[in-house]
């Protein structure tokens, strides 16, 4: 229901006539204005709490843009100190070739140094290389279906 239609107490020229519910008196200007400070401190804590919103995202922004430039830096020393390993892990092989070749020269001539270091290295390759192939084919199977493999 309508509180209209419940309401019977009218104001005519500033005397109010009682009805069923009883004197109902009508907001004072004090009350009025205590809704409308209500209404409009709800609205400043509103904006408040936007504004500590969009604050905290742009923060979080710019951490995530810090932390990404670091963590980008860090990524570009380490995969140069890498490569710099790497390299000098090359050379220790090569001179680990070459000493080789200087101690096994007194026992044979220096061709049969030379092809004894030479065949090693190449039979070491070939043992890598042969356990990264099987260990290929062992990934390959790990990612195969039945149906490829017949058993479908």
């Amino acid at each position: 229901m309508d509180d209209a239609k419940r309401e019977t107490d009218v104001e005519v020229n500033g005397t109010s006539a009682s009805g069923p519910l009883g004197d109902i008196d009508a907001p004072t200007t004090e009350e009025t204005t205590d809704t409308v400070a209500i209404d409009e401190s709800l609205m400043e804590e509103a904006s408040a709490l936007i504004d500590d919103a969009r604050t905290y995202a742009e923060a979080e922004i710019a951490f995530q843009k810090t932390r990404a430039a670091l963590a980008g830096r860090l990524v570009g020393v380490s995969l140069g100190l890498v490569i710099v390993a790497l390299i000098l892990l090359h050379i220790a092989f090569l001179a680990l070739a070459v000493g080789l070749v200087m101690a096994l020269e007194p026992l044979v001539t220096i061709w049969g140094a030379i092809a004894i270091v030479f065949g090693g290295l190449m039979g070491l390759v070939g043992l890598l290389g042969w356990m990264a192939m099987t260990r290929a084919q062992k990934l390959g199977g790990l990612f195969s279906t039945s149906e490829a493999d017949g058993d479908g």
